[in-house]
Protein backbone atom coordinates (compact mmCIF):
# COMPACT_ATOMS: atom_id res chain seq x y z
CA UNK A 1 0.00 0.00 0.00
CA UNK A 2 1.35 3.43 -0.90
CA UNK A 3 1.96 5.88 1.89
CA UNK A 4 1.11 9.54 1.89
CA UNK A 5 3.49 12.41 2.43
CA UNK A 6 4.60 13.07 5.97
CA UNK A 7 6.14 16.21 7.42
CA UNK A 8 9.55 14.49 7.45
CA UNK A 9 9.34 14.01 3.65
CA UNK A 10 9.81 17.74 3.11
CA UNK A 11 13.18 19.28 3.83
CA UNK A 12 12.53 22.69 5.36
CA UNK A 13 14.82 25.63 4.72
CA UNK A 14 16.35 27.60 7.57
CA UNK A 15 13.62 29.53 9.34
CA UNK A 16 10.85 27.78 7.42
CA UNK A 17 7.98 26.41 9.52
CA UNK A 18 5.42 23.76 8.56
CA UNK A 19 1.91 25.18 8.95
CA UNK A 20 -0.24 22.33 7.64
CA UNK A 21 0.04 18.87 6.04
CA UNK A 22 -2.68 16.71 4.53
CA UNK A 23 -3.78 14.26 1.88
CA UNK A 24 -6.62 14.23 -0.64
CA UNK A 25 -9.77 12.20 -0.11
CA UNK A 26 -9.05 8.53 -0.76
CA UNK A 27 -10.89 5.90 -2.79
CA UNK A 28 -13.13 6.03 -5.84
CA UNK A 29 -14.68 9.49 -6.24
CA UNK A 30 -17.25 10.89 -8.66
CA UNK A 31 -16.53 14.42 -9.88
CA UNK A 32 -18.85 16.99 -11.49
CA UNK A 33 -17.26 16.23 -14.88
CA UNK A 34 -18.59 12.67 -14.59
CA UNK A 35 -22.09 13.96 -15.39
CA UNK A 36 -20.75 14.27 -18.96
CA UNK A 37 -18.02 11.65 -18.93
CA UNK A 38 -20.08 8.64 -17.78
CA UNK A 39 -22.70 8.83 -20.58
CA UNK A 40 -19.95 9.66 -23.12
CA UNK A 41 -17.79 6.74 -21.96
CA UNK A 42 -20.73 4.33 -22.15
CA UNK A 43 -21.50 5.44 -25.71
CA UNK A 44 -17.84 5.29 -26.75
CA UNK A 45 -17.15 1.96 -25.07
CA UNK A 46 -20.42 0.44 -26.23
CA UNK A 47 -19.81 1.41 -29.85
CA UNK A 48 -16.17 0.25 -29.76
CA UNK A 49 -17.14 -3.14 -28.34
CA UNK A 50 -20.03 -3.44 -30.84
CA UNK A 51 -17.62 -2.63 -33.71
CA UNK A 52 -15.01 -5.10 -32.52
CA UNK A 53 -17.57 -7.88 -31.96
CA UNK A 54 -19.11 -7.25 -35.38
CA UNK A 55 -15.74 -7.38 -37.10
CA UNK A 56 -14.72 -10.57 -35.30
CA UNK A 57 -17.98 -12.32 -36.37
CA UNK A 58 -17.44 -11.53 -40.05
CA UNK A 59 -14.72 -12.66 -42.44
CA UNK A 60 -13.33 -9.09 -42.52
CA UNK A 61 -9.59 -8.61 -43.05
CA UNK A 62 -7.44 -8.72 -39.89
CA UNK A 63 -6.73 -4.98 -40.18
CA UNK A 64 -10.33 -4.21 -39.19
CA UNK A 65 -10.04 -6.31 -36.03
CA UNK A 66 -6.77 -4.59 -35.08
CA UNK A 67 -8.19 -1.16 -35.92
CA UNK A 68 -10.83 -1.47 -33.18
CA UNK A 69 -8.48 -2.59 -30.37
CA UNK A 70 -7.21 0.91 -29.39
CA UNK A 71 -10.79 2.19 -29.33
CA UNK A 72 -11.90 -0.68 -27.08
CA UNK A 73 -8.93 -0.05 -24.75
CA UNK A 74 -9.72 3.68 -24.63
CA UNK A 75 -13.36 2.84 -23.95
CA UNK A 76 -12.41 0.55 -21.06
CA UNK A 77 -10.19 3.28 -19.58
CA UNK A 78 -12.75 6.08 -19.77
CA UNK A 79 -15.59 3.83 -18.62
CA UNK A 80 -13.95 2.42 -15.50
CA UNK A 81 -10.17 2.50 -15.54
CA UNK A 82 -9.91 6.24 -14.98
CA UNK A 83 -11.60 5.91 -11.58
CA UNK A 84 -8.95 3.45 -10.44
CA UNK A 85 -6.11 5.52 -11.94
CA UNK A 86 -7.40 8.60 -10.10
CA UNK A 87 -7.73 6.73 -6.78
CA UNK A 88 -4.22 5.29 -7.19
CA UNK A 89 -2.74 8.75 -7.93
CA UNK A 90 -4.47 10.28 -4.90
CA UNK A 91 -3.28 7.42 -2.65
CA UNK A 92 0.29 8.47 -3.47
CA UNK A 93 -0.35 12.21 -2.98
CA UNK A 94 0.37 14.48 -0.04
CA UNK A 95 0.43 18.22 0.60
CA UNK A 96 2.43 20.50 2.89
CA UNK A 97 2.04 24.22 3.54
CA UNK A 98 5.01 25.99 5.09
CA UNK A 99 5.69 29.59 5.96
CA UNK A 100 7.44 29.96 2.56
CA UNK A 101 5.82 27.56 0.08
CA UNK A 102 3.25 24.95 -0.82
CA UNK A 103 4.55 21.47 -1.57
CA UNK A 104 2.72 18.83 -3.58
CA UNK A 105 4.11 15.30 -3.70
CA UNK A 106 2.70 12.70 -6.08
CA UNK A 107 4.74 9.53 -5.74
CA UNK A 108 8.40 10.42 -6.22
CA UNK A 109 7.62 13.79 -7.85
CA UNK A 110 7.71 16.86 -5.62
CA UNK A 111 6.46 20.27 -6.76
CA UNK A 112 7.30 23.29 -4.62
CA UNK A 113 5.66 26.68 -5.19
CA UNK A 114 6.94 29.79 -3.43
CA UNK A 115 4.14 31.67 -1.64
CA UNK A 116 5.23 35.21 -2.63
CA UNK A 117 5.09 34.31 -6.34
CA UNK A 118 1.64 32.66 -6.33
CA UNK A 119 -0.82 34.84 -8.20
CA UNK A 120 -4.07 32.91 -8.65
CA UNK A 121 -5.15 30.90 -5.61
CA UNK A 122 -8.68 29.58 -6.05
CA UNK A 123 -10.87 27.78 -3.52
CA UNK A 124 -13.62 25.46 -4.75
CA UNK A 125 -15.60 24.31 -1.74
CA UNK A 126 -18.21 21.55 -1.30
CA UNK A 127 -21.09 21.41 1.15
CA UNK A 128 -19.17 19.12 3.54
CA UNK A 129 -16.38 21.74 3.95
CA UNK A 130 -13.99 19.73 1.78
CA UNK A 131 -12.67 21.27 -1.39
CA UNK A 132 -9.83 21.97 -3.77
CA UNK A 133 -7.37 24.85 -3.69
CA UNK A 134 -5.88 25.52 -7.14
CA UNK A 135 -2.62 27.41 -7.65
CA UNK A 136 -2.60 29.17 -11.01
CA UNK A 137 -5.12 30.01 -13.69
CA UNK A 138 -7.40 27.31 -15.07
CA UNK A 139 -8.37 27.66 -18.73
CA UNK A 140 -12.15 27.31 -19.27
CA UNK A 141 -12.20 24.04 -21.22
CA UNK A 142 -9.93 22.39 -18.65
CA UNK A 143 -11.96 23.70 -15.69
CA UNK A 144 -14.69 21.19 -16.46
CA UNK A 145 -12.18 18.32 -16.30
CA UNK A 146 -10.11 19.56 -13.35
CA UNK A 147 -8.63 16.65 -11.47
CA UNK A 148 -9.60 14.10 -14.12
CA UNK A 149 -6.46 12.10 -14.88
CA UNK A 150 -5.82 12.13 -18.62
CA UNK A 151 -2.45 11.00 -19.91
CA UNK A 152 -0.52 13.95 -21.28
CA UNK A 153 -2.97 16.59 -20.00
CA UNK A 154 -1.32 19.01 -17.58
CA UNK A 155 -3.41 20.09 -14.61
CA UNK A 156 -2.62 23.18 -12.55
CA UNK A 157 -1.08 22.35 -9.16
CA UNK A 158 -3.67 22.00 -6.42
CA UNK A 159 -4.48 20.75 -2.96
CA UNK A 160 -7.25 18.48 -4.20
CA UNK A 161 -10.22 17.15 -2.21
CA UNK A 162 -8.91 18.18 1.21
CA UNK A 163 -11.00 18.42 4.39
CA UNK A 164 -11.58 21.89 5.88
CA UNK A 165 -10.55 23.53 2.62
CA UNK A 166 -11.62 27.05 3.65
CA UNK A 167 -9.44 26.88 6.76
CA UNK A 168 -6.41 25.74 4.72
CA UNK A 169 -7.14 28.45 2.13
CA UNK A 170 -7.10 31.07 4.91
CA UNK A 171 -3.79 29.68 6.17
CA UNK A 172 -2.32 29.96 2.67
CA UNK A 173 -3.51 33.56 2.28
CA UNK A 174 -2.17 34.48 5.74
CA UNK A 175 1.19 32.84 4.99
CA UNK A 176 1.32 34.66 1.65
CA UNK A 177 0.74 38.02 3.34
CA UNK A 178 3.34 37.25 6.02
CA UNK A 179 5.93 36.18 3.43
CA UNK A 180 5.45 39.45 1.51
CA UNK A 181 6.14 41.48 4.65
CA UNK A 182 9.48 39.79 5.32
CA UNK A 183 12.30 41.22 3.18
CA UNK A 184 13.78 38.65 0.77
CA UNK A 185 17.26 38.92 2.31
CA UNK A 186 15.89 37.93 5.76
CA UNK A 187 14.13 34.74 4.61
Amino acid sequence: MATSISPTDVALDRGEVQLWAGTPRQGIVLRPSDAFMIPFSLLWGGFAIFWEASVLRTPAPGFFALFGVPFVLAGLYITGGRFFADAWRRSRTGYVLTSERVVIRIGPTVKSLQLPTLTDVTLTERGDNSGTITFGAVAFPMAMYAGTPWPGVAQPPSFEMIPNARQVYAQIRDAQQASKRVPANER
